[in-house]
This record gives C-alpha cells, structure tokens and sequence, in this order.
C-alpha cells in the first residue's frame, strides 16, 4: 500500500466506530471488504462458507449465492438480499430485521429464532424452512411461498401474506394476529393453538385446515 493510500485508509478508520476495523477503511476507500473469505458485495458467490457471528448490517448482498452456508447468529440487519440464493444455509438467531429480500431463495433454509421483523420478503420462496420461534412481526410475504414451511410459535403479528401459498405449514401455536392473508391458501396446514385473532382471511383456502384451539379460526 503507499503511503498516501495507507494515510487515507487510516485517517478513514479513525473516522469509522469504534467498533470498524481496517476492512472497513479501505471499503471507504474503494476496496472490498472480506469477511470468512467471502467478499461483500452484490452477486457475491459464497456458498459452503462460515460466516457464523458476522457483522453484515446494511451490507449489499443483492443476487448474491451462500448456499449450504453456516450464517448463524449473522447480523444482516437492513441489508440487501434481493434475489439472494441462501438455500439450505443455517441462518438460526441471525439478525435479519428490516432487511430488503425480495424473491430471495430460502428454502430448506434454517431459520429458528431468527428475527425477521419488518423484512420485506415478496414473492420469496421459503419452502420446507425451518422457521420454529422466528420473529416475523410486520414481515411483508406477499405471494411467498411457505409450502411445507416449519413456523411452530412463529410471530407472524400484523404480517402481510396476501396471495401466500401456506399450504401444508406448520403453524402450530404460531401468532398470527392482525396478519393479512387475504387470498392466501392454507390447505391442510396446521393451525393448531394458532392466534389469527384479527387476521384478514378474505378468499382464503383453509381446506383440510387443522383448527383445533385456534383463536380466529373460521
């Protein structure tokens, strides 16, 4: 590195948290930050990677692949994961809060206890993912599809899932209240102890539902 180069990277770093690192002053000036091997940015290929605790919030992951990777307990925070390939990765106690993922790819994905409040998530497919306890209040899922989705004692409170395929979900005990399902079908999925008290279930398909002790419930 020259010495200029070295000069701005660290007057950069002195002016980033505390809590930033190198990486994080030559992102400042035009390099790409690396974490696990894993260069972060859009269309980035990281699959079958550990990146296990990272600190990802507000990054720009947008087309970007980390199939079968090990991302638990990550921070993505408001990141960027439109149309993301995350299929199959372990994702459980990540952060994912506010984050852009529309048609994003998670299925099969491992996503317990994982805190996706306020995500949007349109048209994502999150078939047969493993979503036990996750935090899904305010989600946006419009047209998602949760096809043999694992969500037992989700919080889906006030989450939009107009048009969603649910069909087969486990959705035991899962808090659905105020959630929009408009149109979305539900057919042979399992509502048991559910809570959908105030849910919009205008054209919804609850054929072969299981109902028993579920608040709302038509």
């Amino acid at each position: 590195m020259s010495l200029s180069l070295r000069s701005c990277a660290l007057a950069c770093m002195l002016a980033l948290p505390a809590s930033a690192n190198l990486a994080g002053a030559l992102d400042a000036v035009g390099g790409v930050r690396e974490v696990g091997n894993c260069a972060i940015r859009p269309g980035t290929l990281c699959a079958d990677m550990n990146l296990e605790g990272a600190d990802l919030q507000n990054a720009d992951l947008s087309n970007s692949q980390f199939t079968r990777s090990k991302m638990a307990a990550v921070n993505l925070q408001r990141a960027d994961l439109e149309s993301a390939n995350l299929e199959s990765a372990d994702l459980a106690k990540s952060d994912l809060s506010r984050a852009s993922m529309k048609g994003v790819s998670l299925r099969d994905a491992i996503l317990r206890e994982a805190d996706l409040s306020g995500a949007k998530m349109q048209e994502a497919n999150l078939q047969n993912a493993r979503l036990g306890q996750a935090k899904l209040s305010e989600a946006v899922m419009n047209q998602a599809n949760l096809y043999t989705a694992e969500l037992p004692g989700a919080n889906l409170e006030n989450a939009q899932l107009e048009r969603a395929d649910l069909r087969s979900a486990n959705l035991k005990g899962a808090m659905l209240a105020g959630a929009n399902l408009r149109a979305a079908i539900l057919t042979n999925a399992d509502l048991t102890n559910a809570d959908l008290s105030g849910a919009n279930l205008e054209l919804a398909d609850l054929k072969g539902a299981l109902t028993d002790g579920c608040k709302g419930c038509p």
